[in-house]
């Protein structure tokens, strides 16, 4: 086994397990140290918790309650599995919903109702997507419960001193969007829990609090590369990313063209922008 911290924050852990166990393998009993809520992305394994035996394949939602016991099999032909555990913290649970019993339900099968919000923090994960890995996570807790429960949540109708937050929030991120923000430093600055600041905000500004950090990073980029000369590089660290090759695909799947093309189409080369539109008239 395998395991990759792709978020530590303190309302959500995230981790990457990869597991290459197979028939062969003795199983031996583990404990959950948190709630979870484990997307299996590939592969098979079998879970007894609780007096109960259950199947996970592609898409099944394993989830987990804090002190419980449980017993992973790999008794299938396909050896090994891959799962993306999103671990909210005690509160963020009591924040979401109070039936803590909802946790303790063992597995839930591939339902598209989360196995979409599963594949998209996958593809936060995997740098595919300007939403945040912590963001998906509350996302998924609160569809689980929806889920789980039977009942669909009612959507909160923001109140001018809320909407007035979620404005201001976003004023404060795109002033330090060259720092590293987390939902938890923006939801602190506007005085709630990262739940309720992340639907807050979501509902008011039609974005997540990270789209709007990537987005703010990416048009300080744009008008630095016009008016600056200083190397790509620089102006990726500069404006709040972490690394080059991040800061290269995200521009050009936003932008279409690369941070270098872009420079050159704001220096006068309208050949690139041209090729562009020409390949949108044929498609």
């Amino acid at each position: 086994m395998t395991a990759m911290t792709l978020c530590d924050c303190a309302s959500m852990f995230v981790m990457d397990y990869r597991c290459t166990a197979g028939p062969d393998d003795r199983p031996f009993t583990e404990v959950h140290d948190r709630f979870s809520l484990s997307y299996v992305r590939r592969g098979s394994f079998a879970v007894a918790s609780r007096g109960q035996s259950f199947d996970l394949v592609a898409g099944s939602i394993f989830v987990g309650h804090p002190g419980d016991e449980y017993v992973c099999r790999h008794d299938h032909h396909v050896c090994g599995d891959e799962c993306l555990s999103f671990q909210p913290s005690a509160e963020l649970v009591d924040a979401i919903g109070p039936r803590a019993d909802l946790w303790r339900i063992g597995v839930l099968p591939p339902l598209p109702a989360l196995t979409v919000i599963g594949e998209l923090g996958q593809a936060a994960a995997d740098g595919r997507s300007d939403v945040g890995v912590d963001e998906v996570g509350h996302l998924l807790a609160a569809r689980f419960i929806d889920v789980a429960s039977g009942h669909k949540r009612k959507p909160a109708t923001a109140v001018e001193r809320d909407r007035r937050r979620a404005v201001e929030a976003a004023f404060w991120i795109d002033t330090y969007s060259h720092r590293p923000i987390g939902l938890e430093d923006a939801a602190s600055q506007a005085g709630l829990s990262p739940f309720h600041f992340l639907r807050l905000f979501t509902r008011t500004l039609g974005v997540t609090p990270h789209q709007y950090l990537v987005q703010s990073r990416l048009r300080h980029a744009a008008r630095l590369l016009a008016d600056d000369e200083r190397s790509i590089t620089d102006i990726a660290y500069d404006v709040g990313f972490g690394d080059l090759s991040n800061f290269v695909r995200t521009f050009h799947r936003a932008a279409g063209v690369s941070p270098g093309g872009f420079r050159k189409a704001a220096k006068g080369d309208r050949k690139i922008f041209q090729e562009r539109l020409g390949a949108f008239a044929l498609a």
